[in-house]
């Protein structure tokens, strides 16, 4: 398996297909690594950089689109020397000071799979909705989980969804609402990013191929019947 895909004919964002999820590589002058995949995805994340021409110790920052086992779950064994940065409260989650709630499904889920996770050693920056954060603006777009984050690279045209939205034969939609903590928010997250009216040819999700062109109309398509 090709760990690493370039997106865009200047190699500035790459896809790395990690089996069952993907997260991704920026580079617009600095090194931004977002999400880190399962706790087994960590050889094939330094794969992965190896093949884009990078490494660990070249990362600037890696950036976390929420905490679940599968985003979260190499960053202890990545052990990047760089910042580290989250929305809350799936910064607290990450870096192990708060633990999922029980009375939800989903968070009750997390805390078992939270029993396969290490901790990182690098304390875990707490961001704001709308905060830069080099290239990158985050928004917080809450339901999948509470502390859910887009982050849109206005620059390269990039939005890195995380799991707001799944793909499917080039289409957008949402993921079971089993897997939500308020699968209703995520919707009124997807409307609301939406209607922010970002320009992104590339949407680049948690599950499914990454979309390289007209992304920001393939997801205004799914907020107007979300």
């Amino acid at each position: 398996m090709t760990v690493a895909t370039p997106l865009d004919h200047e190699e500035r964002v790459w896809r790395l297909d990690l089996g069952s999820v993907n997260a991704y590589l920026v580079d617009d002058g600095e090194v931004t690594l977002v999400d880190a995949g399962t706790p087994r995805s960590v050889g094939e994340l330094r794969q992965g950089l190896a093949t884009a021409g990078y490494d660990v110790e070249g990362l600037d920052r890696l950036l976390v689109t929420h905490y679940d086992l599968d985003h979260v779950g190499g960053i202890a064994g990545l052990d990047p020397d760089c910042p580290v940065y989250a929305m809350e409260p799936d910064a607290s989650f990450t870096a192990g000071r708060r633990t999922p709630p029980f009375g939800n499904r989903k968070g009750l889920f997390q805390r078992v799979a939270g029993l396969l996770l290490g901790l990182p050693d690098q304390p875990v920056e707490r961001l704001t909705d709308e905060e830069r954060i080099g290239g990158f603006t985050a928004y917080h777009t809450p339901g999948h989980t509470p502390g859910h984050t887009t982050f849109h690279h206005a620059e390269l045209g990039v939005a890195i969804l995380g799991d707001l939205v799944r793909e499917n034969d080039g289409s957008l939609g949402t993921l079971p609402w089993p897997l939500a903590y308020d699968a209703g928010q995520n919707r009124e997250s997807i409307r609301a990013l939406s209607a922010r009216d970002l320009d992104f040819g590339f949407a680049c999700m948690g599950h499914g191929e990454p979309l390289v062109s007209g992304g920001d109309t393939v997801l205004s398509r799914l907020a107007s019947v979300a």
